[in-house]
Protein backbone atom coordinates (compact mmCIF):
# COMPACT_ATOMS: atom_id res chain seq x y z
CA UNK A 1 0.00 0.00 0.00
CA UNK A 2 1.16 3.58 -0.74
CA UNK A 3 1.56 6.23 1.34
CA UNK A 4 -1.30 7.92 -0.40
CA UNK A 5 -3.41 4.91 -0.04
CA UNK A 6 -2.63 4.95 3.46
CA UNK A 7 -3.62 8.51 4.23
CA UNK A 8 -7.52 7.54 3.08
CA UNK A 9 -7.84 6.02 6.63
CA UNK A 10 -6.28 8.61 8.52
CA UNK A 11 -8.78 10.97 10.17
CA UNK A 12 -7.65 14.28 8.50
CA UNK A 13 -10.10 15.62 8.24
CA UNK A 14 -11.10 15.78 11.41
CA UNK A 15 -8.00 18.01 12.06
CA UNK A 16 -8.58 20.21 9.30
CA UNK A 17 -12.38 20.37 10.88
CA UNK A 18 -12.18 19.89 13.78
CA UNK A 19 -16.07 19.53 15.77
CA UNK A 20 -17.18 22.42 17.53
CA UNK A 21 -16.27 22.46 21.75
CA UNK A 22 -18.33 23.58 24.39
CA UNK A 23 -17.10 23.28 27.82
CA UNK A 24 -19.97 22.14 30.04
CA UNK A 25 -19.90 23.66 33.94
CA UNK A 26 -22.03 22.72 36.68
CA UNK A 27 -22.87 25.11 39.09
CA UNK A 28 -24.92 23.19 41.68
CA UNK A 29 -26.31 23.76 45.45
CA UNK A 30 -26.58 26.41 47.47
CA UNK A 31 -24.18 29.42 46.64
CA UNK A 32 -22.56 30.18 50.14
CA UNK A 33 -19.37 31.21 51.87
CA UNK A 34 -16.37 29.46 50.87
CA UNK A 35 -16.10 28.00 54.73
CA UNK A 36 -19.22 25.69 53.87
CA UNK A 37 -17.37 22.98 51.88
CA UNK A 38 -20.30 21.92 49.64
CA UNK A 39 -21.13 25.44 48.91
CA UNK A 40 -21.15 27.10 45.32
CA UNK A 41 -18.57 30.22 45.91
CA UNK A 42 -16.21 31.96 43.23
CA UNK A 43 -13.11 30.12 45.59
CA UNK A 44 -14.83 26.76 44.35
CA UNK A 45 -15.20 27.61 41.03
CA UNK A 46 -12.49 29.80 40.04
CA UNK A 47 -10.23 27.29 38.77
CA UNK A 48 -12.79 25.60 36.56
CA UNK A 49 -13.88 28.82 35.10
CA UNK A 50 -10.20 29.81 33.83
CA UNK A 51 -10.40 26.13 32.44
CA UNK A 52 -13.39 26.16 30.79
CA UNK A 53 -12.56 29.28 29.34
CA UNK A 54 -9.08 27.97 28.15
CA UNK A 55 -10.56 24.92 25.67
CA UNK A 56 -9.07 24.68 22.50
CA UNK A 57 -11.28 25.64 19.70
CA UNK A 58 -13.58 27.00 22.00
CA UNK A 59 -16.98 27.44 20.77
CA UNK A 60 -19.40 28.36 23.91
CA UNK A 61 -19.91 27.45 27.41
CA UNK A 62 -22.62 25.80 28.33
CA UNK A 63 -23.91 26.39 32.37
CA UNK A 64 -25.81 24.05 34.14
CA UNK A 65 -27.28 25.31 37.32
CA UNK A 66 -29.03 23.93 39.89
CA UNK A 67 -29.16 26.11 42.61
CA UNK A 68 -31.70 27.34 45.05
CA UNK A 69 -29.53 30.31 45.89
CA UNK A 70 -28.06 31.59 48.79
CA UNK A 71 -25.09 34.39 49.50
CA UNK A 72 -26.03 37.59 47.11
CA UNK A 73 -22.24 38.42 47.36
CA UNK A 74 -21.16 35.12 45.95
CA UNK A 75 -23.56 35.35 42.80
CA UNK A 76 -22.28 38.68 41.86
CA UNK A 77 -18.94 37.45 42.21
CA UNK A 78 -19.39 33.99 40.06
CA UNK A 79 -21.36 35.92 37.58
CA UNK A 80 -18.63 39.14 37.36
CA UNK A 81 -16.21 36.52 36.87
CA UNK A 82 -18.32 34.51 33.93
CA UNK A 83 -18.89 37.44 32.27
CA UNK A 84 -15.14 38.60 32.27
CA UNK A 85 -13.90 35.64 30.83
CA UNK A 86 -16.58 35.55 28.31
CA UNK A 87 -15.58 38.97 26.88
CA UNK A 88 -11.95 38.06 26.96
CA UNK A 89 -11.94 35.05 24.92
CA UNK A 90 -15.43 36.38 23.09
CA UNK A 91 -17.23 33.00 23.64
CA UNK A 92 -20.62 33.24 24.11
CA UNK A 93 -22.08 31.88 27.54
CA UNK A 94 -25.21 29.54 27.67
CA UNK A 95 -27.56 28.75 30.80
CA UNK A 96 -29.48 25.85 31.55
CA UNK A 97 -31.43 25.67 34.59
CA UNK A 98 -32.59 22.53 35.82
CA UNK A 99 -34.52 21.70 39.00
CA UNK A 100 -34.23 25.24 40.13
CA UNK A 101 -32.36 28.19 39.12
CA UNK A 102 -34.02 31.03 41.70
CA UNK A 103 -32.64 33.86 43.58
CA UNK A 104 -29.06 33.80 43.59
CA UNK A 105 -29.11 30.30 40.85
CA UNK A 106 -31.14 32.98 38.69
CA UNK A 107 -28.42 35.89 39.12
CA UNK A 108 -25.96 33.07 37.90
CA UNK A 109 -28.25 31.84 34.81
CA UNK A 110 -28.11 35.52 34.06
CA UNK A 111 -24.59 35.34 33.33
CA UNK A 112 -25.87 33.49 30.18
CA UNK A 113 -26.01 35.27 26.86
CA UNK A 114 -29.16 32.86 26.41
CA UNK A 115 -30.57 30.87 28.90
CA UNK A 116 -32.47 28.07 28.79
CA UNK A 117 -35.12 25.70 31.18
CA UNK A 118 -37.24 22.68 31.54
CA UNK A 119 -41.33 23.69 31.42
CA UNK A 120 -40.97 22.05 35.30
CA UNK A 121 -38.42 23.80 36.18
CA UNK A 122 -38.73 26.95 38.91
CA UNK A 123 -36.84 30.25 38.27
CA UNK A 124 -36.81 33.87 39.27
CA UNK A 125 -37.30 34.97 43.36
CA UNK A 126 -36.03 38.18 42.39
CA UNK A 127 -35.45 39.09 45.89
CA UNK A 128 -33.77 38.91 49.12
CA UNK A 129 -34.23 37.11 51.78
CA UNK A 130 -32.69 37.12 55.83
CA UNK A 131 -33.71 33.74 58.40
CA UNK A 132 -32.62 33.83 61.77
CA UNK A 133 -33.57 32.11 65.52
CA UNK A 134 -34.95 34.11 68.11
CA UNK A 135 -34.16 32.47 71.49
CA UNK A 136 -34.20 35.18 73.69
CA UNK A 137 -37.22 33.47 75.82
CA UNK A 138 -35.21 30.17 76.08
CA UNK A 139 -32.02 31.79 77.81
CA UNK A 140 -34.41 33.27 80.14
CA UNK A 141 -36.50 29.95 80.59
CA UNK A 142 -33.01 28.50 81.84
CA UNK A 143 -32.13 31.81 84.16
CA UNK A 144 -29.55 32.70 81.74
CA UNK A 145 -28.42 36.25 81.53
CA UNK A 146 -26.96 37.67 77.64
CA UNK A 147 -24.41 40.46 77.89
CA UNK A 148 -23.40 42.53 75.36
CA UNK A 149 -20.89 45.34 74.59
CA UNK A 150 -20.23 46.96 71.81
CA UNK A 151 -18.44 49.83 70.89
CA UNK A 152 -20.68 51.84 68.46
CA UNK A 153 -24.56 52.15 68.60
CA UNK A 154 -25.04 50.22 65.43
CA UNK A 155 -22.47 47.70 66.14
CA UNK A 156 -25.07 44.56 66.72
CA UNK A 157 -27.93 43.70 64.31
CA UNK A 158 -31.05 41.01 65.69
CA UNK A 159 -28.80 39.20 68.26
CA UNK A 160 -30.78 36.00 68.61
CA UNK A 161 -30.28 35.66 72.08
CA UNK A 162 -32.12 39.38 73.10
CA UNK A 163 -35.35 40.50 72.32
CA UNK A 164 -36.30 41.45 68.49
CA UNK A 165 -35.58 45.39 67.92
CA UNK A 166 -37.48 47.20 66.07
CA UNK A 167 -34.76 49.61 64.68
CA UNK A 168 -32.69 46.64 63.83
CA UNK A 169 -35.39 45.39 61.36
CA UNK A 170 -35.61 49.01 60.24
CA UNK A 171 -31.91 49.03 59.31
CA UNK A 172 -31.73 44.88 58.23
CA UNK A 173 -34.82 46.19 55.90
CA UNK A 174 -32.52 48.87 54.14
CA UNK A 175 -29.91 46.81 53.36
CA UNK A 176 -32.20 43.96 51.72
CA UNK A 177 -33.68 46.67 49.63
CA UNK A 178 -30.54 47.91 48.34
CA UNK A 179 -29.05 44.15 47.61
CA UNK A 180 -32.71 44.02 45.58
CA UNK A 181 -31.68 46.62 44.01
CA UNK A 182 -28.69 45.57 42.72
CA UNK A 183 -30.47 42.69 41.64
CA UNK A 184 -33.29 44.35 39.88
CA UNK A 185 -30.70 46.29 38.01
CA UNK A 186 -28.98 43.03 36.84
CA UNK A 187 -31.98 41.50 35.83
CA UNK A 188 -32.90 44.96 33.90
CA UNK A 189 -29.52 44.59 32.01
CA UNK A 190 -28.86 41.11 30.99
CA UNK A 191 -33.00 41.00 29.71
CA UNK A 192 -33.18 44.17 28.58
CA UNK A 193 -35.44 44.22 25.22
CA UNK A 194 -37.00 40.99 26.82
CA UNK A 195 -38.55 41.65 30.11
CA UNK A 196 -41.13 44.03 30.42
CA UNK A 197 -38.57 46.40 32.74
CA UNK A 198 -41.88 48.65 34.17
CA UNK A 199 -43.30 45.01 35.67
CA UNK A 200 -42.78 45.62 39.11
CA UNK A 201 -44.03 41.93 39.94
CA UNK A 202 -41.29 40.51 38.09
CA UNK A 203 -39.14 41.50 41.44
CA UNK A 204 -41.65 40.61 43.98
CA UNK A 205 -40.07 37.42 45.13
CA UNK A 206 -42.43 35.01 43.40
CA UNK A 207 -41.37 31.58 41.83
CA UNK A 208 -41.64 30.84 38.42
CA UNK A 209 -41.87 27.32 35.96
CA UNK A 210 -39.83 27.49 32.93
CA UNK A 211 -43.17 27.48 31.18
CA UNK A 212 -44.09 30.91 33.11
CA UNK A 213 -40.19 32.44 32.77
CA UNK A 214 -40.59 32.23 29.15
CA UNK A 215 -43.52 33.82 28.69
CA UNK A 216 -42.36 36.62 31.25
CA UNK A 217 -39.00 36.77 29.29
CA UNK A 218 -36.78 35.43 31.71
CA UNK A 219 -35.52 32.57 29.80
CA UNK A 220 -35.13 32.28 26.17
CA UNK A 221 -36.17 28.69 25.39
CA UNK A 222 -37.44 25.44 26.72
CA UNK A 223 -34.79 22.97 26.46
CA UNK A 224 -32.02 21.05 28.06
CA UNK A 225 -28.12 21.20 27.40
CA UNK A 226 -27.23 18.62 24.66
CA UNK A 227 -30.35 19.25 22.38
CA UNK A 228 -29.73 23.18 22.56
CA UNK A 229 -25.82 22.35 21.90
CA UNK A 230 -26.49 20.13 19.00
CA UNK A 231 -29.46 22.39 17.30
CA UNK A 232 -26.82 25.82 17.72
CA UNK A 233 -23.23 23.77 16.84
CA UNK A 234 -24.40 20.17 14.87
CA UNK A 235 -25.10 17.01 15.83
CA UNK A 236 -21.22 16.29 16.32
CA UNK A 237 -20.46 19.30 18.72
CA UNK A 238 -18.34 18.19 21.23
CA UNK A 239 -19.47 18.18 24.90
CA UNK A 240 -16.80 18.99 27.59
CA UNK A 241 -17.60 18.30 31.30
CA UNK A 242 -14.90 20.22 33.56
CA UNK A 243 -14.36 18.91 36.74
CA UNK A 244 -14.49 21.15 40.03
CA UNK A 245 -12.86 20.80 43.26
CA UNK A 246 -14.80 21.56 46.48
CA UNK A 247 -12.31 19.67 48.75
CA UNK A 248 -11.43 21.65 51.79
CA UNK A 249 -7.84 23.36 52.42
CA UNK A 250 -6.74 22.79 55.47
CA UNK A 251 -3.88 25.47 56.31
CA UNK A 252 -3.45 25.14 60.78
CA UNK A 253 -0.69 23.72 61.80
CA UNK A 254 -0.35 20.29 61.86
CA UNK A 255 -0.46 20.14 65.88
CA UNK A 256 -3.61 22.09 65.64
CA UNK A 257 -5.19 19.85 63.03
CA UNK A 258 -7.05 17.61 64.72
CA UNK A 259 -9.09 19.97 66.82
CA UNK A 260 -9.93 21.92 63.70
CA UNK A 261 -11.14 18.47 62.16
CA UNK A 262 -12.87 17.05 65.39
CA UNK A 263 -14.26 20.05 66.98
CA UNK A 264 -14.89 22.85 64.00
CA UNK A 265 -15.70 21.15 60.77
CA UNK A 266 -18.54 19.01 62.15
CA UNK A 267 -19.98 22.47 63.47
CA UNK A 268 -19.61 24.36 60.25
CA UNK A 269 -20.63 21.88 58.22
CA UNK A 270 -23.88 21.37 60.29
CA UNK A 271 -24.82 24.78 60.20
CA UNK A 272 -23.83 25.17 55.61
CA UNK A 273 -26.29 21.61 55.86
CA UNK A 274 -29.41 23.88 57.87
CA UNK A 275 -29.42 26.21 55.63
CA UNK A 276 -28.84 24.17 52.66
CA UNK A 277 -31.83 22.47 53.66
CA UNK A 278 -33.91 25.84 54.13
CA UNK A 279 -33.10 26.87 50.47
CA UNK A 280 -33.84 23.75 49.15
CA UNK A 281 -37.09 22.91 51.04
CA UNK A 282 -38.67 26.51 50.09
CA UNK A 283 -39.13 24.98 46.34
CA UNK A 284 -39.91 21.50 47.54
CA UNK A 285 -36.76 19.87 47.24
Amino acid sequence: MNPRELLKFLPIERFRNPPPTVAVLRLDGVIGPRQWRTALSLGSHANALDRAFALSGLSGVALAINSPGGSPVQSALLFRRIRQLAEEKAVPVFAFAEDVAASGGYWLALAGDEIYAEEASLLGSIGVVSAGFGVNRLIERFGIERRLHTAGERKSLLDPFLPEDPADVARLSALQQDIHETFKEQVRHRRGGKIDAADETLFSGEVLTGRMALARGLIDGIGDLRSVMRARFGDNVRLVPIATERRRRWWLPRRQRFVERELWTPIVDLIGWLEARALWARFGL
